[in-house]
C-alpha cells in the first residue's frame, strides 16, 4: 500500500512539473547553435559590466550563489 502511494505521489509531482515547464514557455536549456542570452545583473561588484560579445573566445566559469 505504501509503495503505491509513493509511486502515485511521484507521478503527480512529475506531471505537475511537466505542465509547469510547458506552460512557462521558457526553455530550460538553450538550443545548440543559438546565441547565449545577454548577461543582465544589477550592480557589478568587482568589474565593469561584461557583455557576451566581450567574452567571445574566452573560457568563462559561472558560479551562481545566493545569500541565505
Amino acid at each position: 500500500m505504501r509503495q503505491r502511494l509513493v509511486v502515485g505521489v511521484r507521478a503527480l509531482v512529475t506531471a505537475g512539473l511537466l505542465v509547469l515547464t510547458a506552460a512557462s514557455g521558457i526553455d530550460a536549456q538553450p538550443a545548440p547553435g543559438r546565441a547565449a542570452p545577454e548577461i543582465s545583473a544589477g550592480n557589478w561588484i568587482n568589474s565593469a559590466p561584461l557583455t557576451i560579445g566581450g567574452l567571445r573566445g574566452q573560457v568563462v566559469a559561472v558560479e551562481f550563489w545566493t545569500f541565505g
